[in-house]
């Protein structure tokens, strides 16, 4: 077979995953009895969108994916009343391990939007298998987690040392340890050739208070019987069906949908704002040479040139306020 029509019937193959591809969602409900909180996600789509805003290697792809699908598990439904901007939290996910990837940041809202970012997002490391290998990417170090709300007076940050460096295993570790709630998180990636055919797919099941020991040993069972998400995802899963398994001999109460999306709220304004971080010096310097400066959004690669008049607002002690 010639490279021309390997490409071809690669083509077809991609317009054919595209077109039976489940569309993003995130469910969640909790157990009959009201004990058992269950989240599941697909996000293939806010995935891709994340992944095509800059080049990645596999490995740095799959760890992103695992991030913001891990924030978004723990954002949503966390607020009261998520149509009130005061409630809307945010949950910030910083993995700061010692390996070859460097930091990976995921941003997350209680209205299901999330972006993320990878440090060395060419890195790749795998497996013998050829499968990437995220746990030795990330490496050991910390996990810092940070929620907000616009009526607290200041943000609850949690850290939890990185126990594996799989992104899952080390915020389920955040959740049982810094939140004191037992839980358990699975978060699944693959990648197609070139990146192509993204299919993302994860899951955090919690117990809450009054749960029996029966029900906890059920969802365990249930957890354990998962397949793997790879698999699952192969199979065009939905997130009620990942629903179905997790409470199997448990029922389920009303279920809640939401469309999760990646978004990034970076503005020219915030872009200056982040020119105001250099010391003064710098700031006169680039004024008196009238050059511009180009600011990039770590998150979304959106660049801005900021010109040298709009920087002498920063010169003065009020600054941008």
């Amino acid at each position: 077979m010639n490279s021309e029509t390997s490409e071809k019937k690669n083509e077809l193959r991609s317009v054919e995953a595209r077109e039976t591809a489940r569309p993003d969602e995130l469910v969640r409900t909790i157990s009959e009895s009201g004990t058992i909180a269950v989240k599941a996600i697909v996000a293939s789509e806010l995935v891709a969108e994340a992944l095509s805003l800059r080049a990645h290697a596999p490995t740095a792809a799959n760890a992103l994916g695992r991030a913001m699908m891990g924030a978004l598990l723990i954002a949503v439904g966390s607020a009261a009343d998520d149509a009130d901007d005061a409630n809307v939290e945010s949950v910030q996910v910083q993995f700061r391990g010692d390996g070859p990837l460097g930091s990976l940041t995921a941003i997350a809202d209680s209205r299901a939007r999330v972006r993320g970012t990878v440090q060395r997002p060419l890195t790749d490391s795998v497996r013998d298998d050829g499968s990437p290998n995220v746990a030795r990417a990330v490496g050991l170090g910390t996990l810092n987690v940070v929620r907000h709300r616009p009526r607290w007076r200041s943000p609850y940050t949690g850290t939890v040392p990185l126990v594996s460096g799989e992104i899952a295993g080390d915020l389920t570790l955040y959740l049982t340890e810094s939140e004191q709630t037992p839980s358990a998180m699975g978060l699944g990636v693959a990648l197609g050739p070139r990146l192509r055919d993204v299919g993302a797919c994860g899951f955090l099941v919690q117990a809450l208070p009054g749960a029996s020991d029966e029900e906890l040993a059920q969802v365990e069972a249930n957890v354990a019987g998962m397949p793997r998400l790879a698999t699952l995802l192969e199979e065009r899963i939905d997130a009620h069906a990942i629903i179905d398994r997790l409470l199997i001999g448990l029922g389920a109460r009303a279920r809640h949908r939401m469309d999760p999306c990646f978004f990034c709220p970076c503005t020219r304004a915030r872009a200056l704002r982040t020119l105001s971080l250099l010391e003064a010096e710098e700031i006169e310097e680039l004024v008196a040479s009238g050059a511009s400066q180009e600011v990039v959004c770590e998150f979304c690669g959106r660049a801005y040139q900021i010109e040298a008049h709009e920087m002498r607002p920063l010169l003065t002690p009020s600054g941008l306020a």
